[in-house]
């Protein structure tokens, strides 16, 4: 809203400073700021808030050292997250922007059913909250909308070139087009584009269509339910959403500008860099919820938290078309969620060959492995912090690794 303010004050009146609101990178560094001064300064009111009405989290004893001692802790702190991604991008993007209208709508949605969730767990003493058909449901729609709207809005294309620009072409001249396409980028390989349309050829045009969309729900819902695993110690969550988030901001800055973009021989998405807006004020909210999350955390974000921020990541990776990294990106929930697939599968697997259930892991999701191997949960929420940085920096290397 702010943008489109200034930039009215600057064509009609010639506001001195006013101008500054055209770039991205100064919008992005004010939706950081405010970001964190929403979670720090409001996020203190709202535990209060939500202890005053006894959301606390029901623990299940677990046999985990100082679990018992969260009993009581506010949930539902994912109010907090959203709250501070919402209001600076509403007050600095461009909400025109087709990119920025689908992640606020992913952001609220994917809240929403996290919110039932959570209020189920805490208000109607029910332990299993949400039914897992109906958050599969809400999964299920988040992805068909993107899906659809990236299939049919005329905004949503590649430029491609005749020639590079490096050779002397104008960035407005006609020796490129915009084109709707299905293509996506893969990591590490050279001439490293996937063209879905061409991958998926054999079913058809509408097969084509049911099949992309197919993949949007399966990538929405798997890393949204790898958010929610790897929700489980303090602080764990929010730290590696926020690094995730961080490298997706660079590389949807280089996807939206032409000279880069053209510089690293990817693709480059017009409009995708308004993105960045959205991005650095989803990083402020997650490092501003530390604040409070943090061990020995003071609230907990909930589902309401957890699967927003899953659903957001997901998305995010899909519209700047670098969902294909998302298993090296999002390492950490891939291996969160594969430990709770693997150790469920064994078990059923061996209860029914031998008459007993074994393990692979002595519990599942992975950091409760750690847990039980007697790593302070501190020390292990810092580790898996340091693997999603490293995780990050391998991924920022497929931009000239190929």
């Amino acid at each position: 809203m702010l943008y489109y303010l200034f930039e009215y004050m600057d064509r009609e009146f010639d506001l001195v400073g006013a101008g500054v609101f055209q770039f991205i990178s100064f919008r992005a560094g004010m939706a950081t700021t405010l970001s964190l001064i929403i979670t720090i300064t409001f996020g203190k009111k709202l535990i209060s808030i939500l202890r005053n009405r006894q959301m606390g989290e029901s623990i299940r004893d677990l046999g985990l050292h100082g679990q018992m001692e969260k009993e009581g802790t506010p949930t539902m702190g994912g109010i907090i997250i959203i709250s501070a991604i919402v209001i600076p991008t509403l007050l600095f993007a461009r909400i025109d922007n087709i990119y920025i209208i689908l992640m606020l709508i992913t952001t609220l949605w994917m809240g929403m059913i996290g919110f039932l969730d959570d209020y189920l767990k805490i208000k109607k003493d029910d332990k299993k909250g949400l039914a897992g058909k109906f958050k599969i449901v809400g999964q299920v729609v988040i992805g068909l909308i993107v899906g659809w709207v990236l299939l049919s809005n005329e905004n949503v294309v590649i430029r491609e070139f005749n020639q590079p620009l490096a050779s002397g072409v104008s960035t407005v001249s006609p020796a490129f087009s915009d084109v709707t396409s299905l293509k996506t980028t893969i990591p590490f390989v050279k001439d490293n584009e996937l063209d879905y349309e061409a991958l998926f050829g054999f079913a058809g045009q509408h097969g084509v269509t049911i099949l992309y969309v197919l993949l949007v729900i399966f990538i929405v819902t798997a890393v949204s339910n790898g958010a929610n695993i790897t929700d489980g110690l303090d602080g764990l969550a929010a730290g590696v959403s926020a690094i995730i988030g961080l490298t997706l901001a660079i590389f949807a800055y280089v996807s939206g500008n032409i000279i880069f973009s053209d510089y690293l021989n990817i693709m480059y998405i017009p409009n995708s860099g308004e993105l960045v807006v959205f991005c650095t004020a989803f990083v402020g909210a997650c490092v501003g919820f530390l604040w409070y999350n943090a061990y020995p955390a003071q609230v907990f974000m909930g589902d309401t938290g957890s699967l927003s921020i899953g659903g957001i990541i997901a998305v995010l990776a899909i519209v700047i078309r670098k969902e294909l990294m998302i298993p090296l990106l999002c390492g950490i929930f891939l291996l969160e969620l594969l430990s709770v697939i693997i150790q469920v599968s064994y078990f059923k697997y061996t209860k029914g060959k031998y008459g007993e259930g074994r393990r692979v892991f002595l519990m599942s999701p992975l950091h409760h492995h750690y847990q039980k191997t007697g790593i302070p949960e501190a020390k292990i929420v810092n580790r898996f912090w340091i693997t999603g940085i490293l995780l990050a920096i391998a991924t920022l290397a497929t931009l000239k690794l190929r």
